[in-house]
């Protein structure tokens, strides 16, 4: 007999499964790609048995909806560049909150018509779906702005904001036991109340986010798509569709995972980056920044300085993304590694603007994953590098962190500075994020190689060519 829920049930669990699988094999560069695969197909077997078991809709509208949402992928896949995936991610962010939200919205619509709302029913599980949701929504998008330079990436401060963004909660807090007809405010029907709370945890994620910098952007698009995923679990509680519930917890507890990882490498706390609005100017000279003279120098003899010796380190930052260096700078890696140089690239957690940020962009150009090192497994043989090709990053090889009055006082960083040479590819002396002179750049071991990382490595390559 074709029992269909009892089908549903068991490819439930194959998807549950495979998102678990997915998520294991995202945890090292040489699986993340088949672990990506797994963690896509689990998603389009759960939407696609809730779309049969529920009735919801005919295969062919399925199958429209397959072909649709796949055009948009590979559109989205080609056309968006590598520098822009973390505005890609703050907008899938903001999409997830809102679907969770819309679907605990619908739910508290449907029941209030009923009259079975209440707080002894579902009807917290649906206000907090809600409210996460439109945190997650609104807060993404402000996000998403700032990285898109559509609003300004410093922190947004006022007097007063975090004794407002209190008081705003307690508004939330108040507006959710108000809808759940708990108790009457000023004599508004529930319903009222609950749109005032809708509005209320829409400006609550605005107000959430304009603080925060540029430098701190990766850890809240990381922050982001946790909630993202805890509203998805929510909605899955209010619908009673038990792999939303499981696949929605899975992303909001690695998601919290990974934002605690970041706050790590930046030796900062997850409150420290929500309210201490790191990242901009405040207290620092920007009139003093890059006035000091600095050494200069050509690919001639950059070439020179890592194409005779026997150990190179790569440090490749945001720069390199921006110019999209990065296969000539794997031809300048083969070419040295014939040499008989041993060659290594230090990946930094927070380099760039999201987390595995470089290493994407290293994989893209097909750099061997053994070749890469974190932080903790590299730092250490700085002191032993013969030369450090510093490419497009700033804050995180700033020597600054080991001063305690600096703004970015124990944030680790690569400490390339211990190295015999040091060549820093970049357009000018301007900061990084957090808004401060790199001191690196004024050491006696440093040379500065001034041009577009693209252009400036593409001459690179040829002067290692012709080395002798």
């Amino acid at each position: 007999m074709y029992d269909l829920p009892l089908y549903a049930e068991l490819l439930y669990l194959l998807s549950a499964t495979l998102f678990l699988f997915g998520l294991r094999r995202l945890q090292s560069p040489a699986t993340a790609r088949s672990g990506n695969g797994l963690a896509a197909l689990a998603m389009f077997l759960a939407i696609v048995v809730t779309m049969v078991s529920r009735d919801v809709l005919s295969w062919t509208w399925i199958a429209v909806g397959i072909a649709a949402g796949g055009a948009l992928g590979a559109f989205f896949a080609r056309s968006v560049a590598l520098t822009s995936m973390p505005q890609l991610v703050g907008a899938f962010n903001g999409f997830g909150g809102a679907a969770s939200a819309l679907v605990a919205v619908a739910e508290f619509l449907r029941q209030s018509e009923t009259g079975s709302v209440g707080a002894e029913t579902a009807g917290v599980t649906m206000l907090l779906g809600t409210l996460i949701g439109g945190v997650t929504f609104s807060g993404s998008f402000i996000a998403f702005s700032k990285l898109q330079g559509l609003m300004t990436g410093n922190p947004i401060t006022f007097p007063g904001q975090n004794v407002v963004n209190a008081a705003l909660f307690v508004l939330v807090i108040t507006a959710a036991a108000g809808a759940l007809g708990l108790y009457s405010i000023a004599a508004l029907d529930p319903l009222a109340v609950f749109w005032i709370f809708c509005g209320l945890a829409l400006a609550l994620g605005i107000l959430l986010v304009i603080p925060i910098g540029g430098a701190d952007m990766p850890v809240v698009i990381s922050l982001l798509n946790s909630y993202s995923g805890l509203a998805a679990s929510a909605a899955g509680f209010v619908i009673g569709n038990m792999v939303l519930i499981i696949s929605g917890a899975l992303v909001g507890a690695s998601g919290l995972i990974l934002t605690q990882l970041m706050c790590k490498g930046m030796n900062r706390s997850l409150a420290n980056v929500a309210f201490g609005a790191f990242g901009g100017s405040a207290g620092v000279d920007r009139s003093q920044i890059g006035k000091r003279p600095v050494r200069s120098t050509d690919a001639a003899s950059v070439a020179a300085e890592i194409g005779y010796v026997n150990s190179v380190v790569v440090v490749p930052g945001y720069g390199l993304a921006v110019a999209q260096a990065q296969h000539e700078l794997r031809k300048i890696g083969d070419m040295l590694a014939d040499r008989g140089v041993d060659v290594r690239y230090a990946i930094h957690p927070v380099a760039g603007r999201m987390p595995g940020h470089m290493n994407v962009l290293l994989a893209e150009a097909d750099v061997s994953y053994d070749q890469l090192f974190d932080l903790d497994e590299i730092n250490d043989d700085f002191s032993s590098t013969d030369a450090v090709l510093v490419v497009g990053a700033n804050d995180v090889v700033n020597p600054a962190a080991h001063d305690p009055g600096s703004i970015i006082a124990g944030m680790p960083i690569l400490d390339v500075d211990r190295a015999n040479r040091v060549i820093v590819m970049k357009r000018s002396l301007s900061p990084g994020f957090a808004g401060i002179d790199n001191e690196l750049f004024y050491m006696e071991n440093t040379l500065m190689f001034f041009g577009d990382a693209k252009e400036q490595m593409a001459e690179l390559v040829k002067e290692v060519r012709e080395l002798a």
